[in-house]
């Protein structure tokens, strides 16, 4: 009798993580497909609203910021090598959504930012640049912690001590390498990026401006 008591509550309680787990899965999935429908139909919008010579309003000082729309031949360079995919604002904006959308943005934030830290010419600011850099990347469940080894984030620690411009050096070359070999060839086969690389037909709007 009490094995068959405990048979069925080991069973209830396989159900109800079962029906747990389910429902978590199906929250993670809502919320991806929120996220890819967020960041398709902004930059469908940008790539719709742009044009080959697009003038944004004038920044301070009277100066204009333009933005270009890359043309297919330019979207295809992008494949060659992740390097032209990087260089390209364009291109940047695009693969930083599209890391969004898989949940693994931190990896070209903290790329993006420890280029912006070997740029630092002021040891002053190296120094408080390198510790922001810490509290949001590397520490222990960092707010965009990325996923680098043990070994790596205590050496960051100690370097940071005495910030140089090579405190990041290691890990970021270990973030490049992951989106070089994972996000980056799932960005290529992205809906938006092939889209990109099409030629877009000439629309009647167009025409009449």
């Amino acid at each position: 009798m009490q094995s068959a008591v405990f048979l069925a509550l080991q069973h209830d309680g396989r159900m109800e993580r079962g029906r747990r787990s389910g429902a978590e899965e199906a929250e993670k999935g809502r919320m991806k497909r929120t996220i890819i429908k967020d960041w398709k139909t902004r930059l469908s919008y940008f790539l719709q609203n742009s044009s080959n010579s697009t003038k944004m309003k004038p920044k301070k000082g009277g100066k204009h910021r333009t933005y270009y729309r890359p043309s297919p031949e330019e979207a295809q360079l992008w494949s060659e090598a992740f390097d032209e995919l990087l260089a390209n604002k364009y291109g940047l904006a695009a693969f930083r959504a599209f890391l969004k959308s898989e949940f693994c943005e931190e990896n070209i934030e903290f790329w993006l930012a420890c280029e912006d830290f070997k740029k630092t010419k002021s040891p002053q600011k190296l120094t408080s640049k390198a510790k922001k850099i810490y509290n949001d990347f590397i520490e222990k469940e960092a707010p965009k912690e990325i996923n680098i080894d043990f070994q790596t984030k205590n050496m960051i620690a100690q370097n940071i001590q005495e910030a140089t411009h090579t405190c990041f050096s290691a890990a970021q070359k270990r973030v490049y390498s992951l989106m070089e070999n994972n996000s980056y060839p799932r960005f290529l086969e992205s809906e938006f990026y092939q889209e990109l690389c099409k030629k877009t037909p000439i629309t009647r709007a167009a025409q009449g401006t």
